[in-house]
Parts: C-alpha cells; structure tokens; sequence
C-alpha cells in the first residue's frame, strides 16, 4: 500500500514541478484511473491499490503514523542514543506532553517549523504532531515504536543521517 502513496507522492511532486511523468508512472496512473472509470473498482483509492484490509487501517492514517514513528525515532537517535530504550521512551513521552501542553497550542497553525528547532528535540516533536497521527503516545508505544526501528536497524542510520548532536538544546533531560 505504501508503494502507491509514493507513487502518488512522485507524481505530485512531478507535476508540481512541470516535469514530465516515468513511462512506469504513467502506465500505473492511466491503469488505476481506467479501473475507477469503468467501475471495475468501488473507489478511487481501490482503484489505485491504497483500500485498507476489512478492519485494517486506512492508507492514510498509516501513512501519517510511519511519519510519526519516523520522527520519534530521529529524535530518540539524535538525543537520547546512549539511553536505554526505556530511559529513552520515558523522556520523549514527557517531552511530548510538555510540547502538547505549550508550543504545539502555536506551532499547529504554522505552515512550517520554527527556525529555533532545529537540532533540538523540538524539531522531531514538530514533525511528529505535524504528521497527524495521534500525539502525544504513552510510554509503552514509545518503546513498541523505538524497539521496531531498532530491530530493524533504522535507529543507527537515522543517527548517522544527522548532524552532530547539540546537547541539551534549552531542553531539560536532552542529552547530546
């Protein structure tokens, strides 16, 4: 499912930027769009291969989700990588709390993330809530979440795709 959110995003991106779409992105495009209008598929979105499983959650719930993951486990790699991952789930969760409680009332109606977050623990919490999946978790999905990515190695590359750490960054319990 997620291949065709990318596609979908690709070809935005595309026709945004006024360039012409790949003979394989075209081809995907004119078959899901052929499939919705002869009404060989329910929806568009059935047509275009992003239909949840009966029960299952939709695309783009799951898409928000794994942006959100994506950002918790940046910030768990960049600020708090020495940390166990139960020390590390305990300090984003508090920090997520106190974003929800003040700046995020602010920073939810910007278009786009506050220069002075970069490099801090608030940048990640922003991409986070921004993403629009439910924010802020409790502890116990913040290790589900971080125990996944270190499972499957994402926690080290995310750490090694970021600049050097600022320590503290006017946070109470970062670490660099």
């Amino acid at each position: 499912m997620l291949s065709a959110i990318e596609q979908l995003g690709e070809i935005a991106r595309r026709c945004k930027e006024g360039q012409p779409l790949t003979q394989e992105l075209s081809a995907w495009l004119a078959k899901g769009l052929e499939e919705f209008l002869t009404r060989h598929a329910g929806s568009l979105e059935e047509a275009l291969g992003m239909h949840a499983v009966r029960g299952g959650m939709p695309w783009w719930r799951e898409a928000a989700n794994r942006q959100r993951d994506e950002a918790l486990r940046a910030l768990a790699a960049r600020h708090f990588g020495r940390l166990s991952m139960t020390a590390s789930a305990e300090r984003i969760a508090c920090l997520a709390s106190r974003y929800a409680s003040s700046a995020w009332r602010f920073d939810r109606g910007r278009p786009g993330m506050p220069e002075s977050y970069h490099g801090t623990p608030n940048e990640h919490l922003w991409l986070a809530f921004k993403s629009g999946a439910p924010m802020p978790i409790g502890e116990r999905q913040l290790r589900t979440i971080l125990n996944t990515g270190r499972r499957a190695g994402d926690i080290d590359a995310i750490a090694r795709s970021h600049l050097p750490a600022v320590n503290g960054a006017g946070i109470s319990g970062a670490t660099g």
